[in-house]
């Protein structure tokens, strides 16, 4: 089981039962200032056992839960921000058999502070019994106004990944005056995994040949992959594409993760924008955005732009429309050759995780002499020259680190992670 700001997740029926959804949800409820609680899920086989623990949970407590049935993340995100709390049963893009819950206080996810008292017993006082009404959204219209309308109807298709951006995403871009075409509606039968930046999204790689453009939504539908005459993008293009948007719009502040492309960074202070690094994470980078009062930014490798106004998370759902907005301008061509110049490889190595803070030492050293800046704001950031960096992080979950790398060149990007991979392995052995 995974237990961090990004959410509870495990097997279920494995190593997270009802059970442990009865204590989380129970603690929770200690954080719940307003008494109420808006509730969704995804559409993973177990998700409405999973809802209905949580909402008895969260009742037996006297919260009232508010229920949206199966949505996508954002819209969970955006009707918290009335009620004053929320859950997304989910385990985003993680296999189908898993599942979990993100917990959302006053629109944001929880933070550092915030986690142990989920996880940790809490004794509830007694109270009335909440209720429970189902309820309806306004989020397509709500996002529709951000966006505006579409010129020329361009021609998309939708690969909802048999997740709950069904009837969300193709709507919102139907609304807005795209013609859309929609694959892999549903669970069953689906031709790709739960993640579109890991999977190779072979239909709709083939399909996007016909297209002005494709869009791939993970499980939840807060991540969004685009894929563009029969190619796929990187999702760091998700990210400078929703920030290229958000430039036309007038936003200058932004925060972006510290292994998100450098050339996302460099497009925003070309126009007149300033940035700000955070922590990779989308609850790290939300809170930088919350201390700094940012108008925008995102995570590059999990594809994610968040739009503060709109949402605290990623906003896959809105990033579709605001990028099916640009289609056919210089602003859209402008972004993409500007990031086409740019290579990005992320990586990741076996490494006993009791042997992870002992590893990354072993390497800042080696990294303090060979490049010219070092940064430690999460793992060691060798920064190589202007155009090329690399990154090596522990991960919080497995037994790994994780080697990420970028340059202007792709034969330097590859050589700077075959070596930093190398050296991960060396450093290693040696304290070991």
């Amino acid at each position: 089981m995974k237990k961090t700001i990004s959410g509870i997740r495990g097997i279920f029926g494995d190593d997270l039962n009802l059970k442990d959804v009865l204590e989380f949800c129970n603690n929770f409820s200690s954080l719940i200032k307003s008494k109420k609680c808006v509730i969704g899920k995804d559409t993973r086989p177990s998700g409405p056992m999973v809802k209905d623990a949580a909402t008895a949970a969260l009742m037996k407590n006297g919260i009232d839960v508010f229920n949206l049935e199966t949505v996508p993340t954002p819209v969970v995100f955006r009707e918290a921000r009335k009620y004053g709390a929320g859950i997304v049963i989910s385990s985003s893009h993680n296999p189908i058999e898993w599942n979990g819950m993100k917990f959302i206080i006053e629109g944001r996810g929880i933070n550092e502070q915030e986690l142990p008292q989920i996880i940790e017993h809490q004794e509830i006082l007694k109270s009335n019994m909440g209720i429970e009404s189902k309820i309806s959204t306004s989020y397509i219209e709500d996002a529709q106004k951000i966006i505006g309308d579409v010129q020329n109807q361009p021609e998309i298709i939708v690969d909802i990944g048999g997740g709950a951006a069904s009837g969300f995403a193709p709507e919102l871009l139907e609304k807005i005056g795209c013609n859309v075409t929609t694959i892999n509606e549903k669970l069953e039968g689906c031709t790709r995994g739960p993640d579109p930046t890991s999977d190779n999204l072979s239909e709709l790689v083939v399909a996007s040949n016909k297209k002005d453009i494709g869009f791939a939504f993970d499980l939840d539908g807060d991540r969004l992959v685009v894929v563009r005459n029969g190619e796929k993008q990187t999702p760091d293009v998700t990210l400078g594409l929703g920030v290229a948007k958000s430039l036309e719009l007038g936003y200058k502040e932004f925060v972006l993760s510290i292994d998100t492309s450098v050339s996302v960074e460099k497009f925003i202070k070309e126009k007149g924008g300033t940035v700000q690094r955070s922590k990779v994470g989308e609850a790290n980078v939300i809170d930088l955005m919350l201390k700094n009062n940012a108008q925008a930014g995102g995570e590059g490798s999990s594809g994610g732009f968040i739009l503060p106004e709109f949402n605290y998370c990623r906003e896959g759902i809105l990033t579709s429309g605001l990028i099916a907005s640009m289609l056919g301008t210089s602003k859209f061509d402008e972004i993409l050759n500007y990031m086409e110049s740019y290579s990005q490889i992320r990586n990741k190595t076996p490494i006993d995780a009791d042997f992870h803070d002992k590893v990354i030492e072993e390497v800042k050293s080696k990294f303090s002499k060979d490049y010219s800046e070092t940064i430690t704001l999460d793992g060691i950031k060798g920064i190589i020259d202007d155009d090329s960096w690399v990154l090596i992080r522990k991960s919080n979950t497995e037994d790994i680190i994780r080697v990420s790398a970028e340059s202007n060149n792709e034969e330097k990007c590859k050589k700077i992670v075959k070596d930093t991979l190398e050296l991960v392995t060396q450093s290693y052995d040696k304290v070991r």
